[in-house]
């Protein structure tokens, strides 16, 4: 857009003059001298030299933050300034200098350069080591993505070089940073960090670039995505606050370095905090402003010249007697101390050895005018104490949740252990005067020291342990919703069957709606079963049930399911509906209402009332769970804990990727497939789905992935990286081409394909009208090739794709050759071979989704007074927290399988499992333990997952 291109034109000088003062030796610029006029990226180095000459240099220094602009930089110069760069070609090799360190895509210069500055290298060598290809997968994401012979690169290819190229201001480096705190190895970091500033989505990422992040699932990657992004805030805060800093003059090289080594932005504030301008300053700025400083700095390092009587004037308020100048002196003392990385550091160190407890108890305001109801359900906690390192993510966000209400205070609790040895060591050691102190002296020394950890350090070591606490409790809540929402969204659709939706209700009756196998409407009705005319009421829905041979009925589980449930359960024992054999299911519900008054909703349901929706919307939700969840904000469906408490940028953003990834790994017919569907596979959004629908409707079914190209608003970019996620039901596009044919006569088809799109006049259009056997599988275009040259090696054809035939054929190759040698043969890597035999070989109509549960269809019922200790039962999970998961076993209340009762040996082996391992959807055989009839809480233990 022409928004960005202007960004670009700013940013761009900018960051050049913030690193120039790192060049490197003389001798690089003739090394890349020879391989200048050989590659396409030293060329657009050299037209980045032309507008950097033009720039007025004079602009004010600010550092770059917005790596996603920077990197698209050299596409759009490509085009204009060739003629202006050319010019002034003598200057090259000097700026290039700073051009390699500076250009935020030149890692693959760098890495080549690398050998080149450690030792001599004949000039030859180096041209040898340049190769395209290496070029090709560093580039940005350009027009010529797609010719790349092999994008995936080797994976520590990429390693070299990245110090310079990301965040070059602060003192840290952030490959480092960030492996250190997500745990993963330092290169699939830095393979990650230019990954995801070439605007690769999570998804495309996990699918098709395995060997460069050592096959990480989705979530490592959202984690060391969310990382990344907290890092980019600390170093742009980090430098507002320099420029800030120095444009008031108040930029000590000290301080800079201080700035410069934060990691956290609560770091940050707190080197700051003193020269933030306040209202009044700190009791420290106002001692300095009487001219104290000099009397704190001398009682450390030259007290036997120090004389305190000599700064009382009795008519300056501060400064009127000698406890005043005392006072002064020591606030003076107390904030270097507090202020200092040795001290903070040291006392950090104190603290991770220590027992420090986090405790909270009942407030006196509460208990007097509190709801009883409100301060009950936090009666674990009245009086509650933990060790910070031993504490539940859960108990940590129920404390807040307490504190937010007014219910409960909470503190922190560090030994006097630690504040007194912290004390001798500030005296004893770090602050330790020069000479002998008098004791009036040492007792203000000892009194700024103990005035410094009362006042300004034990406060600061609170608000970083309850931030951290928190900060990690959030992310933990975070992403279980997103696991729990993962599991709940890729339940497998029960297909091939008429459903009767029922949303129950008391005085409004319950909702009725039919759908038909492609979920179609078929009938709505009201019925009101629990007012007395339950028995009237049956004679019609058996009528209805045996008008439309449906024999599945899903019940919503709100208001007056367990009831609704009795009845449908007593006509079923009956044998009421017979010849039917009918079963029903309880499905959640939640959304449904929210669904029903949405725009969404009256757009595609324009003539049913709002409520007779939630009914199709609640029997659509075992149909086809994915397409109905997605139109339902993500945080509605309720499936996390304490959503309501978490940061909802980071929960939002969190669920939004879950719901693509799901989308995008289930893929998506783009020829029925909703408008709403489309919008969440990776790389497109709102507007661009809506484009994509526009087209399907004014020129027919989409015949292969090419033709997605002709869409408004779908560059190479956004195609790579939807384009594996969408899929072509080869049957319907024959049929379609054939019936084209007959109607047009081949010639037609052709003009009518070239006035398609943005000008397709050539002749190759004809090409593009033809379908890809390909396209139905989840092999991505880039990979045709050589999905193609595979195919030829085992001797099969791309009609035969999923049938045993094709199957055959590949075991023979593999079992031969084996997976690493064919890869070789290929040129390709394991990863992408292992990709295409699976596409290759998946059944027509594959769905990832089958391998999940479905939902539980009973026939009889159970209720909570029925229910015994020690009885075994079967039941559904509902929801995963990180204190146990919630089942519900059909009597109306979920159960509760306290995380110890999960251990590794009940969970089934076949499943892939990620840390507590059961999530919403999976059935499990339980045993009750406990009935708290009052408290309606039921206590289980889990015997097996089945």
């Amino acid at each position: 857009t022409s928004e960005s291109e202007e960004e670009e034109e700013e940013w761009e000088p900018r960051s050049k003059i913030v690193r120039r003062p790192h060049l490197p030796k003389k001798t690089e610029a003739k090394t890349k001298k020879a391989a200048a006029p050989r590659s396409p990226m030293a060329r657009k180095m050299i037209k980045k030299v032309a507008i950097k000459e033009e720039m007025d240099i004079s602009l004010p220094v600010t550092p770059v933050e917005d790596n996603k602009v920077q990197l698209l930089k050299p596409k759009e110069e490509d085009v204009g300034t060739k003629p202006k760069s050319l010019n002034h070609k003598p200057k090259v090799p000097k700026k290039m200098e700073i051009n390699s360190f500076q250009g935020k895509n030149q890692s693959s210069l760098e890495n080549d350069e690398k050998p080149s500055t450690s030792f001599p290298v004949p000039e030859k060598q180096v041209k040898q080591e340049k190769c395209e290809e290496e070029f090709a997968f560093d580039e940005p994401p350009s027009k010529k993505i797609k010719l790349n012979a092999c994008p995936e690169g080797k994976p520590v290819k990429n390693l070299g070089g990245k110090k310079i190229k990301e965040e070059f201001e602060m003192n840290w480096d952030i490959v480092q940073a960030l492996s250190e705190i997500t745990n993963v190895e330092p290169w699939v970091c830095a393979n990650l960090i230019q990954l995801f500033q070439e605007e690769n989505t999570i998804p495309f990422i996990a699918r098709y670039r395995k060997e460069l992040i050592n096959n990480l699932e989705a979530d490592a990657l959202r984690e060391v995505q969310q990382t990344l992004e907290e890092l980019h805030t600390v170093a742009k805060k980090t430098h507002t606050t320099i420029q800030k800093l120095k444009k008031e003059g108040k930029l000590s090289s000290c301080l800079l370095k201080g700035l410069l080594n934060c990691r956290t932005l609560e770091e940050l504030d707190h080197v700051s905090a003193p020269y933030k301008t306040g209202s009044k300053g700190t009791k420290a700025q106002r001692a300095r402003q009487l001219g104290l400083e000099p009397a704190a700095l001398s009682l450390l390092q030259n007290p036997g010249e120090l004389n305190l009587f000599s700064y009382v004037t009795p008519d300056t308020k501060g400064l009127a007697d000698i406890q005043e100048v005392e006072a002064g002196v020591q606030h003076i003392l107390a904030d270097i101390f507090a202020k200092d990385k040795d001290t903070l550091d040291f006392i950090r160190k104190l603290c991770q050895k220590r027992y420090i407890s986090i405790q909270s108890t009942l407030a006196k305001v509460s208990s007097k005018n509190g709801n009883e109801k409100d301060i009950d359900k936090f009666h674990l906690y009245h009086e509650f104490s933990c060790n910070i390192k031993n504490i539940q993510h859960h108990q940590i966000l129920a404390i807040n949740r307490g504190e937010n209400l007014k219910i409960l205070t909470v503190k922190v609790n560090i030994p006097d252990g630690v504040k007194n040895e912290f004390c001798w060591w500030c005296v004893n050691e770090r602050w330790r005067p020069k000479q002998f102190l008098k004791p009036e002296f040492m007792r203000i020394l000892w009194s700024s020291v103990e005035d410094a950890y009362k006042r300004l350090i034990y406060p600061l070591l609170c608000r970083e342990f309850r931030s951290k606490l928190t900060s990690d409790a959030e992310k933990e809540s975070v992403m279980m919703f997103g696991r729990n929402l993962r599991q709940l969204l890729l339940t497998s659709p029960v297909r091939g069957r008429t459903l009767m939706g029922v949303d129950p209700g008391y005085k409004h009756g319950c909702k009725l709606a039919i759908i038909s196998p492609t979920s179609q409407i078929l009938h709505t009705d009201v019925v009101y079963l629990h007012s007395g005319q339950g028995f009237r009421e049956a004679e019609k829905i058996k009528r209805l049930l045996l008008q439309y041979s449906c024999s599945t009925v899903v019940i919503g589980n709100g208001t007056a399911c367990r009831e609704t449930e009795a009845y449908f359960a007593d006509l079923i024992m009956k044998r009421y509906f017979a010849p039917l054999d009918v079963v029903y299911c309880i499905v959640s519900e939640a959304g449904a209402s929210i669904y029903s008054v949405s725009p969404e909703a009256s757009k595609e349901m324009p003539d049913l009332d709002p409520n007779l929706r939630s009914a199709v919307s609640i029997a659509r939700r075992v149909q086809d769970p994915l397409a109905e969840l997605v139109k339902i904000e993500p945080k509605h469906i309720g499936v996390g804990m304490y959503q309501h408490d978490v940061s909802q940028t980071l929960l939002k953003a969190t669920l939004d990727s879950v719901v693509e990834e799901c989308v995008s790994f289930v893929g998506v017919d783009i020829n029925i497939c909703s408008e709403i569907l489309l919008r969440h596979i990776a790389g497109l959004n709102a507007n661009r789905a809506k484009n994509i629908i526009e087209w399907r409707e004014k020129n027919g079914p989409f015949i292969n992935r090419e033709q997605l190209k002709e869409v408004k608003g779908l560059g190479p970019k956004t195609f790579q990286q939807c384009a594996g996620f969408i899929r072509f039901n080869q049957e319907y596009i024959k049929t379609f081409c054939s019936n084209k044919k007959n109607e047009l006569g081949s010639g037609a088809l052709l003009t009518e394909a070239g006035t398609l799109g943005k000008k397709k006049s050539k002749p190759t259009s004809c090409a593009l009208q033809q379908p890809n056997p390909l396209d139905q599988t989840c092999i991505h275009p880039e990979s045709y090739n050589i999905a193609m040259r595979f195919l030829s090696l085992i001797g099969g054809n791309a009609n035969d794709i999923g049938k045993p035939d094709m199957q055959q054929k590949v075991n023979a190759v593999i079992q031969k050759e084996g997976l690493e040698g064919t890869a070789k043969n290929l040129n390709t890597t394991v990863h992408t071979l292992q990709l295409i035999i699976d596409g290759l070989t998946q059944p027509e109509g594959y769905d990832i989704r089958t391998d999940f549960d479905k939902p539980d269809f009973k026939r009889s019922i159970v209720c909570f007074e029925d229910l015994t200790v020690g009885a075994v039962l079967t039941g559904k999970v509902e929801n995963a927290t990180p204190f146990g998961v919630f089942v519900d076993i059909g009597v109306g209340k979920a159960g509760l399988i306290p995380v110890r009762n999960i251990t590794e040996a009940k969970l089934s082996k076949v499943k892939k499992r990620r840390s507590l391992g059961l999530g919403p959807g999976e059935r499990v055989e339980v045993k009750v333990l406990n009935v708290d009839i009052s408290r309606l809480r039921i206590t289980l233990d889990l015997i097996r997952v089945l």
